[in-house]
């Protein structure tokens, strides 16, 4: 048939691939050290911000409570998430190079669905930890005990292990053509996926299988947990009540819903229909701009986060 013929044909281009070429933002020299310049004021502003996060919690006894546990966490996800993409594409453009090795692309694949996955799953247990803080704030201390904020980080990280593992078996067992060329400028699963020689991607489809009714429960607890915040802050009697608390919860749902839509998009959509530009785009929602945005949202805009950087400031200038 028409389609065996096709797919033998790919299967006769098979190399033993060695590496890829990520996508080059230019060919021009002085733009690709524009973009690197572009891309490294992003990276150490997303660096500073999270360093300064998890650092005043680690030192402020003061934050040491779940809400600020989780954005500990959060922060060094966003740290690792970040340094796992931007560096590699910032080198790259420098040295005039696209050239990742595939062990290389494995680990960078392997580590964004960590960090991603991870992520997910921390901010869903962050918006419980609001519904508990806003509706039950009198058993606020009995339910979010320090046990069970660390159970529930140690799950995000397992589920981000588990789920950077099968995408990162299931992607690499597929073979690849003649075709190094990954249109995106990190290794991403929809990406390769287009480099691949088979039309059948069974692991992906078993991986997708198990990571959409999980994501959706994700969706579904978020949803619960925002329905009773909003209900209940719009009985507080003071309108300062109202205002710090919407200003809590409505970034928060902001980050969320962003980054699930556009991870959900990315991973969801047929690769054949895959535009790069799109990718490009989808792929910087999902893992440029949260680290870099996290920071001023959930933080550095908090009345309690400026104090202790105030005081720690106080104390490094009297020494």
């Amino acid at each position: 048939s028409l389609y065996s013929h096709k797919n033998s044909q790919k299967m006769a281009n098979l190399t033993l691939v060695t590496g890829f070429l990520l996508m080059g933002f230019s060919k021009s020299w002085e733009l690709q050290v524009l973009h690197a310049i572009l891309f490294l004021l992003i990276y150490l502003m997303s660096l500073m911000g999270n360093l300064v996060i998890f650092t005043l919690i680690s030192l402020d006894e003061h934050l040491h409570s779940p809400m600020y546990f989780f954005l500990k966490n959060l922060s060094f996800l966003d740290l690792c998430l970040i340094s796992t993409t931007l560096p590699k594409s910032i080198t790259n453009s420098l040295s005039n190079s696209r050239s990742i090795s595939f062990m290389g692309c494995v680990l960078q694949l392997f580590l964004v669905i960590l960090f991603g996955a991870s992520e997910l799953f921390l901010l869903t247990v962050m918006s419980y930890d609001r519904y508990v803080a806003i509706c039950l704030p009198l058993h606020y201390e009995v339910i979010m005990t320090r046990g069970l904020c660390v159970k529930m980080a140690a799950v995000s990280w397992f589920f981000g292990i588990l789920f950077g593992t099968l995408y990162s078996a299931s992607t690499f067992t597929l073979p690849f053509c003649h075709s190094k060329e990954v249109h995106q400028f990190f290794c991403d699963v929809p990406s390769l996926l287009r480099l691949s020689c088979s039309d059948v991607h069974i692991g992906i489809d078993v991986t997708l299988a198990i990571a959409v009714p999980i994501g959706f429960l994700c969706f579904i607890s978020i949803t619960i947990s925002y329905g009773p915040i909003f209900s209940t802050v719009l009985k507080f009697p003071t309108t300062a009540g109202r205002s710090k608390a919407f200003s809590t919860c409505i970034p928060h749902l902001t980050v969320l819903m962003v980054f699930i839509t556009t991870g959900v998009i990315a991973y969801l959509k047929p690769p054949q229909e895959s535009d790069s530009v799109i990718d490009l785009l989808l792929s910087m929602f999902y893992a440029v701009f949260p680290p870099t945005l996290n920071p001023v949202i959930y933080s550095l805009r908090n009345k309690d986060m400026k104090t202790s950087l105030r005081k720690l400031l106080a104390q490094k200038h009297i020494s």
